[in-house]
């Protein structure tokens, strides 16, 4: 419908092929963001980071674009084997670091080291190791907050059967007692006449 924004040129072969065909499946709705949003579980917002690549949309979110564009079976299964095809080299968010760790840590490393290295080398090594280790946990705890988190809207929900209740039963007693009744009223008239 409008300029898309182009896809940056690193981005892996996969990751841009999804993405431009979730772009046409998007442009032939004939929606808007503002209306896909209203119509998926899923904000303009986040449909703007999906479909500029700033973000792999969550597996929920592909198959609610499929069901508004009219998608179904092999069609819309396309659009999901594509999607895990790109979010296994979707490039992942570098590590930010917080206030207070990462650069403070270096420089409070140097530090260290320095005053380790004129007295005790176990001790700046130790200093060194700690910092590595509190840097890899940093960087591991980006990485797993990227990890998708799906949220399923109630209408895309797979809808539960109904467990027969004691109605049913209460029903199929009244109907046999009925039947024996009627068998015993037959039975009697005819044994009476």
């Amino acid at each position: 419908m409008g300029a898309w924004q182009p896809l940056p040129d690193d981005l892996p072969p996969e990751v841009r092929h999804f993405v431009e065909q979730l772009r046409l499946l998007k442009d032939g709705t004939g929606l808007s963001l503002a209306a896909l949003g209203a119509r998926t579980a899923y904000s303009k917002s986040s449909w703007q980071r999906y479909l500029n690549a700033g973000q792999p949309p969550p597996r929920h979110a592909v198959a609610a674009l499929c069901r508004v564009a009219g998608l179904t079976g092999a069609d819309a299964e396309r659009h999901t084997v594509r999607w895990e095809m790109a979010v296994k080299v979707w490039p992942r968010p570098a590590a930010v670091p917080e206030a207070g760790t990462t650069a403070d840590g270096a420089a409070q490393l140097e530090a260290e080291t320095r005053t380790y290295e004129n007295h005790d080398a176990d001790a700046a090594d130790e200093a060194r190791e700690g910092y590595e280790v509190r840097e890899t946990h940093e960087v591991r705890e980006t990485h797993e907050a990227y990890e998708e988190v799906p949220t399923v809207p109630w209408w895309d929900r797979p809808e539960e059967r109904p467990r027969p209740g004691p109605g049913k039963r209460l029903l199929l007693c009244a109907v046999v007692l009925l039947v024996a009744l009627v068998l015993t009223a037959v039975v009697g008239t005819l044994a009476l006449g």
